[in-house]
């Protein structure tokens, strides 16, 4: 894992049970379990709690990109084709950058069950935003 410092208590990764696994400038990989708090009404995967594992990906592989000091990495925009439904256990999200540029970068990121099959694809693009008074 790179230095980057990444607060997840108290915050949406802590209530999903999302864990950062791996941060590099190259990729992040990230896991979610599937249970109560990501899963819809109907008992499977809520396609928002993937996408929620997606943008977090693509952020915090974003914000290991810039000087944290001075700018901040927001979401700008998402898409995601949910392919495969998913009742419980774990899935694998990893996010490699296909664009690194001062002001967005876009992120491919994959969701994957226990087997390496896919679940969702999404992708997601990045703003580098100077953060106020900096």
């Amino acid at each position: 894992m790179s230095d980057l410092t990444v607060k997840t208590s108290d915050t949406i990764l802590e209530a999903l049970g999302i864990e950062l696994v791996e941060i590099s400038d190259d990729k992040v990989v990230a896991t979610m379990p599937v249970h109560g708090p990501t899963r819809q009404p109907y008992g499977i995967l809520h396609g928002g709690a993937s996408v929620v594992l997606a943008e977090t990906i693509a952020s915090v592989g974003t914000g290991n990109l810039i000087n944290r000091e001075t700018h901040a990495a927001v979401g700008l925009e998402i898409n995601a084709n949910h392919i495969k439904s998913k009742k419980d256990g774990l899935i694998t999200g990893t996010g490699v950058p296909l664009h690194k540029g001062r002001t967005t970068m876009v992120w491919d990121v994959r969701l994957t069950d226990e087997a390496g099959k896919l679940i969702c694809v999404s992708r997601c693009t990045v703003a580098v935003v100077p953060i106020a008074g900096r």
